[in-house]
C-alpha cells in the first residue's frame, strides 16, 4: 500500500510543480531507456503528469513521487506498444524488462526509480546535444528535457515567440529519430568530442542568463542557476573529466557576482566598479574548489579551467587593485593558443591594458580592428572608448561608446554606453571632470 500525505489542492499542485521540476530530467532518461525514443519518452512523461494532476489531488502526493510517475509512464508506453503491432517486438523487450523489475499493481515505489538514474542522466544529456542538432537546436532541447523548463519559459528567456520555440523542439526530437542517434553513453574515442559539445552547450545557457544577448534586462539569473545545475550533475557524472570541473568552476565564479552587477534601478555595474562585499563567497569557494579538482586531475588545461583560472584571479582579489593581472594576462596568453579566438584576444588586450598600462592595450587592440567577426561585436568599441579615456582622448573615446550603443541589442547595456559617451563628450569639452 502507498503511503500519502493528505495535503490542500493549492498545496498539491504546487507539490507537483516541484515534482516535475526535480524529477522530470530522471524520469524523460530513464523513460528514453525503455523506449528508445526521446520524444516518445517526454510525451509518456507528460502522460504520466496528467494522470498525477487528476489523482493526487484527491489520493494525496505519493511520498515517492517520482517513482510513481515512472512506473504510470511506464504503464502508459507498454500499453502503447500493445495497440501498435508494428512495435509488437519492442513491447516484448519493454514487457520483459519490467516483468525482470517486478513491476506490478501495487509496485515497489522505494526501489522503483533508484535504479540506472546516473547512467540515463547522462545518456539524456549527451543525447540532447548531440552534434547532428544545430546549437539553437541542442540549447533549446536541453532546457526542455534537462532544465525541466515549459516552451513558455524558454521563449520567455529567449525573447523567442512561443511557437518558434516549440517547432525548433519537435524537430529537434524528430532529426534525433530520423539520424537513429542510440540513447546512449559514447565510446571512448567519440567521447571528447561530445563532451565538448554538451560543455559548449551548458556554458552558451549560463552566458545568455549571465550577460542577456537582447531585451531589457541585463541579466536573466535563472537560465544562470539552470546551467549551473547541469554543470554540477555532469559533474558528479563524469567526475573524472577535468574540463567538466573546469566548466563549473567558472560558472560558480561568475556567479557569484550577480547581485553585483545591477544596481537598484537594473542598471549594469562594470566589474571594476563592483562592490566586492556583494558577491558570494560560498559560490567562489565552490568555484575554486572545483577549480583545484580540475587541476588535480592532471593533463593539459582546456579552455574552460583557463578561463576559471582567470575567473579565481577575480575572485580571490577583495579590491580590485588587489587583482593579479600580470597572471592574468599570461593566461590569456595560453588560453589563446588553445582556443584561438579573436574574442580572447579582445579580453587579453583589457588585461594588458590593466598590467601594462592602456597604450599596450591599446595597441594590442588595434591588431583586432580589421577582424571580420568582430565588425559588429559591440564590446569592441567599448573596450576601445574606455581605453582612449585613460589616454586623454574623450573626443575619440565618445564615437566608440556611441559605436557601441548602436550595436547593442541589450537596452540596459545601450544606455550604458550612451551614458560612457555622453560622459566622454562633457569631458572633451571640459565641462566634465579632467
Amino acid at each position: 500500500m502507498v503511503s500519502s500525505v493528505v495535503v490542500t489542492a493549492s498545496e498539491t499542485h504546487a507539490a507537483i510543480e516541484t515534482v516535475i521540476r526535480m524529477e522530470s530530467a530522471r524520469l524523460i532518461a530513464g523513460l528514453a531507456r525503455y523506449t528508445g525514443d526521446v520524444g516518445l519518452a517526454e510525451e509518456l512523461a507528460q502522460d504520466a503528469v496528467v494522470a498525477a494532476l487528476e489523482q493526487w489531488p484527491e489520493s494525496g502526493v505519493p511520498r515517492n513521487s517520482g517513482a510513481w510517475l515512472m512506473t504510470v509512464a511506464k504503464r502508459r508506453a507498454i500499453d502503447l506498444f500493445r495497440r501498435n503491432r508494428e512495435l509488437q517486438h519492442k513491447y516484448a523487450q519493454i514487457s520483459r524488462a519490467l516483468e525482470a523489475e517486478g513491476d506490478s499493481v501495487t509496485p515497489d515505489f522505494d526501489g522503483a526509480f533508484s535504479d540506472h538514474i546516473d547512467d540515463d542522466l547522462l545518456r539524456l544529456i549527451f543525447t540532447a546535444c548531440h552534434p547532428v542538432l544545430a546549437v539553437q537546436a541542442r540549447v533549446t532541447l536541453t532546457l526542455r528535457l534537462l532544465g525541466g523548463l515549459t516552451t513558455a519559459e524558454i521563449a520567455r528567456a529567449y525573447l523567442a515567440p512561443e511557437a518558434t520555440i516549440a517547432q525548433r523542439i519537435v524537430r529537434a526530437k524528430k532529426t534525433l529519430a530520423k539520424a537513429q542517434v542510440p540513447f546512449e553513453v559514447p565510446g571512448i574515442e567519440e567521447r571528447p568530442a561530445r563532451l565538448s559539445s554538451v560543455l559548449e552547450v551548458i556554458y552558451l545557457i549560463f552566458n545568455e542568463g549571465y550577460s542577456a544577448t537582447a531585451g531589457d534586462d541585463w541579466m536573466r539569473p535563472a537560465l544562470c542557476e539552470d546551467a549551473l545545475r547541469l554543470g554540477r550533475i555532469l559533474a558528479q557524472l563524469t567526475a573524472e573529466e577535468p574540463e567538466v570541473h573546469g566548466l563549473v568552476a567558472l560558472m560558480e565564479i561568475q556567479a557569484s557576482r550577480v547581485r553585483a552587477r545591477t544596481g537598484p534601478s537594473g542598471k549594469p555595474i562594470l566589474l571594476l566598479d563592483q562592490d566586492r562585499r556583494r558577491w558570494d563567497r560560498l559560490l567562489i569557494n565552490r568555484g575554486l574548489a572545483a577549480l583545484a579538482r580540475a587541476e588535480q586531475l592532471g593533463g593539459e588545461r582546456g579552455p574552460y579551467a583557463l578561463q576559471a583560472a582567470i575567473a579565481a584571479c577575480h575572485g580571490r582579489a577583495f579590491r580590485p587593485e588587489d587583482t593579479d593581472w600580470a597572471r592574468i594576462t599570461s593566461l590569456y596568453a595560453i588560453l589563446a593558443g588553445v582556443m584561438p579566438s579573436p574574442v580572447i584576444e579582445l579580453n587579453r588586450a583589457v588585461a594588458v591594458s590593466m598590467a601594462y598600462g592602456a597604450q599596450a592595450g591599446l595597441d594590442l587592440l588595434d591588431t583586432l580592428a580589421a577582424e571580420p567577426s568582430l565588425q559588429g561585436y559591440h564590446l569592441l568599441p567599448s573596450v576601445r572608448g574606455d581605453l582612449l579615456m585613460k589616454l586623454g582622448r574623450p573626443d575619440e573615446a565618445r564615437a566608440q561608446f556611441e559605436r557601441a550603443a548602436a550595436l547593442t541589442l541589450n537596452t540596459p547595456e545601450r544606455e550604458l554606453s550612451a551614458e560612457r559617451a555622453r560622459a566622454a563628450a562633457a569631458q572633451a569639452s571640459g565641462a566634465g571632470p579632467a
